[in-house]
């Protein structure tokens, strides 16, 4: 089913989670536009627009980490993508050198410790 993604509610972006396909690991957060989702489609692999370097990049191009895709869905909204990918490469996906970006804990309040929400 071919959904139309809705790119215009965040000035043209929709954000891209990247989750490993074997094992449900989160490996990274980007964005991509119209173009950038086009060429993800196109290529088979996650291609991201960079809003700080304002330009279309394919995730791996110069690292050699490509992530390929093995599926692509959308939340409820059709405003937020996920990719399951096998990583190629090393498999170090971060560009601080490690597998995941999500890898600095932070710590919740007391209120929310008692809320029942874990760290």
């Amino acid at each position: 089913m071919k959904l139309n993604i809705d790119f215009e509610k965040m000035s043209g972006l929709v954000p891209a989670i990247v989750q490993d396909a074997d094992n449900g690991e989160v490996l990274m957060l980007g964005f991509m536009n119209a173009e950038s989702y086009g060429l993800t489609e196109e290529s088979g692999f996650v291609t991201f627009y960079s809003r700080t370097r304002n330009k279309i990049w394919m995730k791996g191009e110069s690292s050699g980490n490509r992530l390929e895709v093995v599926s692509a869905s959308t939340d409820c909204d059709v405003d937020t993508l996920l990719f399951r990918v096998r990583v190629q490469g090393d498999g170090l996906v971060c560009h601080e050198g490690t597998r995941s970006c999500f890898t600095k804990s932070i710590s919740l309040s007391p209120t929310a410790q008692a809320a029942g929400v874990s760290r």
